[in-house]
């Protein structure tokens, strides 16, 4: 049970961590007079609904027993990596 914990505690943190770093990408894509600022801003706002469902998923697994330890870290898993690899994308496009 305690590596559950330790990696929900992780995992908290990390979106912690990535809702401040979108809120900081918005203000820059904002004061940005690039063509794209649309573009990027839309993609802000797929990163946060993103965020969002991981974070849904997070409280999910935080409810799951330990029989769906498994089955629940691999779906939240490969929502991370799906935040990451859009993450990237849209921070690339401000640097």
């Amino acid at each position: 049970m305690g590596n559950k914990k330790y990696y929900l505690h992780q995992l908290a943190d990390q979106l912690n961590q990535w809702g401040i770093e979108i809120d900081e990408m918005k203000a820059k894509a904002v004061k940005t007079k690039s063509g794209s600022r649309t573009e990027i801003l839309n993609q802000i706002d797929e990163l946060r609904v993103m965020r969002e469902n991981a974070q849904d998923k997070l409280k999910k697994f935080q409810e799951t027993g330990e029989s769906a330890w498994d089955e629940m870290k691999a779906d939240l898993k490969r929502s991370w990596t799906e935040f990451k690899g859009a993450y990237s994308k849209a921070s690339a496009k401000l640097k």
